[in-house]
């Protein structure tokens, strides 16, 4: 029995130990990484660090971070992070935002509020963390740019999973996404999407590692895009197809488009100004010609071809094609 009791002492001094070690690198890690951003010309900082979680997690917690890159003109600031790993299984990391936080692009400043919003990701055990599977959810979220009307979601669910080297299979759903409504369609469109979802394999250059943030962001190679689709009142979108993406960004391949109500997609197209109301005439007369071949004048089913910097239909450019670069 004593010698029970001397092991059982023994073993928990040995895990207290290791806890307090671990918990010394983790807090210290965190510390040289935001000194190591700053080295680099990042605005990287906190007011606070602390882990906590004695004797089976490290719970890291962040006050007041803010990250800024000025080689992208990304920026983040919320007033905390929450990081909670298991002390035997560090590679496993659950992240918990705050009710605000803001984010800035090159191109605006938004502030996102959310309700209970968390991350979750899985690592490979090693120096680069090379993520294996990463998912973000949040019950609420209103996204609210400087200038312009605020986007509403009811509920977000994202989750990217590795399935070789550099390969993702993505997943996104939207519940009650409410985008901006143009005055001119307020009566005739529900608030809110009945569905907005994709299903999508994407290839890139090199893996998601802790060098996508540290140095260069993986850059598109390949989208095979197995179903998106988007459901608004009696609109219905979907899209499924295959693009490969060179250097530049630029797309090649086919993504075949199915529309019903299309008439109506392509006013609310004029009404929101995406479609330039000079085009639509010329667009809606060419889009009835195939809807008519298809046997069903309310239905769309076409392919658009990305070649050359263009999307095409058949032979015929209608818009410049975008370009699928991360910063």
């Amino acid at each position: 029995m004593k010698k029970l009791l001397v092991l059982i002492v023994t073993l928990a001094a040995l895990w207290a130990g290791y806890w307090f070690v671990g918990a010394a690198g983790v807090k210290a890690g965190f510390a040289a990484w935001f000194d190591a951003r700053q080295s680099e010309g990042w605005q990287a900082e906190y007011s606070d660090l602390s882990v906590k979680g004695f004797p089976n997690r490290f719970d890291t917690t962040l006050t007041d971070p803010a990250l800024a890159d000025p080689a992208t003109g990304l920026a983040w600031s919320a007033p905390f992070v929450q990081l909670f790993a298991l002390s035997y299984q560090p590679n496993h990391i659950i992240a918990a935002f705050p009710e605000f936080q803001t984010l800035r692009t090159p191109e605006a400043r938004f502030a996102l509020k959310s309700e209970k919003m968390q991350a979750s990701m899985v690592m490979e055990p090693n120096t680069d963390l090379a993520f294996n599977r990463a998912n973000l959810a949040a019950t609420a979220l209103t996204i609210t740019p400087e200038v312009g009307a605020r986007i509403h979601i009811a509920g977000l669910q994202t989750a990217l999973t590795r399935e070789n080297t550099s390969s993702y299979r993505a997943a996104f759903n939207a519940d009650g996404l409410a985008p901006p409504l143009p005055a001119a369609l307020t009566d005739e469109l529900p608030e809110a999407l009945t569905s907005f979802r994709a299903d999508a394999t994407l290839d890139f250059t090199k893996p998601w590692d802790i060098t996508a943030l540290e140095e260069s962001r993986p850059q598109p190679t390949k989208i095979k895009l197995h179903l998106a689709e988007a459901e608004w009142g009696q609109l219905k979108l979907a899209a499924a197809g295959e693009l490969s993406v060179d250097r530049t960004g630029t797309p090649t391949g086919t993504v075949t488009i199915k529309a019903r109500n299309w008439r109506d997609i392509l006013a609310l197209a004029t009404a929101s100004g995406a479609l330039p109301a000079a085009l639509t005439d010329q667009i809606e007369q060419g889009l009835s010609l195939l809807a008519n071949f298809s046997g069903n004048p309310e239905t769309l089913d076409i392919p658009l071809t990305f070649s050359g910097g263009y999307i095409k239909i058949g032979l015929i450019p209608v818009a410049p094609a975008p370009r699928l670069s991360i910063r």
